[in-house]
């Protein structure tokens, strides 16, 4: 009989903050039974901030805090990638980086950040092209340009996860998927997000075609779903701003029980070729944006996060996925008993 695969369940703390502060970030973690948490914006007593913005001695306050909650970092939720891959001026808000400078300053300093959270797994983008051009015309340039962050990364022992998003050069799974056999570099995954594409007016069932044409890449994955919305083209340029119908995972159009029943026969090679990078298994990451999402992040609130949370362990028991959720065992462990 096949072992259940098992996942570690984690999330964009921020999400479950009303404030994003530290302590509110991970009171609800905590209290959820989370162990791991994604750190993305946080408020450590001088206003919210990018993590890639955090001083060292923040950066020390944090990892104090997240200690007294037993928590972990399981990725660093980084904006690397979110930049102009051409210096034009599109009508858009995003900026230009000459990538030389941004290669030898934000991409390593995202190293830096990964490195004193412990954790190995940085979560990343694939460059915008100029907005209402066809990306593939960019392809070559970000493959180029994510090779050598792939490389940077690697030399770090560290891995880079590029997550499929609207706007992007790797805007749908085909696009990844391309990026993806074009470099086959040990230092570069996926990371799979069903409501990013949907959102763009894909089908559940394209979603689906979508997922499968990443899944040979998928290094972890966020859960995050929507209400399917169809539009007249698909995969044109999104308002980020304006997407309102996200969802917990049992109302959702995404598919994610079909697309984990899958993925559950992927999970156990998946965990073993991690734990040998020193990742310690294969992360399922909330990201919900129950009561709102944009470019750069999203909210849900503690209410918010924790039906997200019931929500997908729902699916997880019908599945029969294994996962784990601080039980009595925990507090006894770390009283020290």
């Amino acid at each position: 009989m096949r072992e259940a695969p098992t996942v570690l369940l984690s999330g964009f703390a921020d999400e479950s903050a009303n404030r994003k502060t530290a302590v509110e970030q991970f009171a609800a973690f905590a209290a959820l039974g989370l162990q791991y948490y994604s750190i993305r914006f946080i408020d450590v007593g001088s206003g919210v901030k990018n993590i890639m913005k955090l001083s060292k001695e923040e950066i020390q306050q944090v990892q104090q805090w997240q200690k007294e909650y037993g928590l972990r970092v399981s990725s660093i939720g980084s904006p690397i990638g979110k930049v102009k891959l051409q210096d034009i001026d599109d009508g858009t808000t995003n900026v230009f980086i000459p990538f030389k400078k941004y290669l030898a300053e934000d991409v390593r300093h995202a190293c830096q950040v990964a490195h004193m959270f412990e954790t190995r797994l940085i979560r990343g983008f694939s460059f915008y092209p100029p907005k209402g051009s066809d990306p593939r015309q960019y392809l070559s340039q970000a493959v180029d340009q994510l090779g050598q962050i792939a490389d940077l990364c690697h030399k770090e022992e560290l891995i880079f996860g590029l997550e499929v998003e609207a706007n992007l050069v790797g805007q749908n799974g085909y696009l990844l998927a391309d990026i993806y056999k074009q470099l086959r570099h040990p230092a570069l995954v996926l990371v799979f997000d069903a409501a990013n594409i949907l959102c763009q007016g894909y089908t559940p069932a394209e979603t689906f075609e979508q997922y499968q044409a990443m899944k040979p890449g998928i290094g972890w994955m966020h859960v995050k779903d929507y209400r399917y919305r169809p539009q007249a083209t698909k995969g044109g340029h999104i308002d980020e701003e304006a997407l309102k119908h996200f969802v917990p995972v049992h109302l959702g159009d995404s598919g994610y029980d079909r697309i984990l029943r899958d993925f559950a026969l992927t999970i156990p090679p998946l965990e073993r070729k991690l734990k040998r990078r020193g990742v310690p298994g294969v992360f399922l990451e909330l990201e919900p944006h129950l009561k709102g999402g944009g470019q750069f992040g999203g909210f849900s609130g503690p209410d918010g996060m924790g039906v997200a949370l019931r929500s997908l362990c729902r699916l997880l028991d019908y599945l029969d996925i294994r996962y784990h959720l601080r039980d009595f065992d925990d507090i006894r462990a770390a009283r020290g008993f």
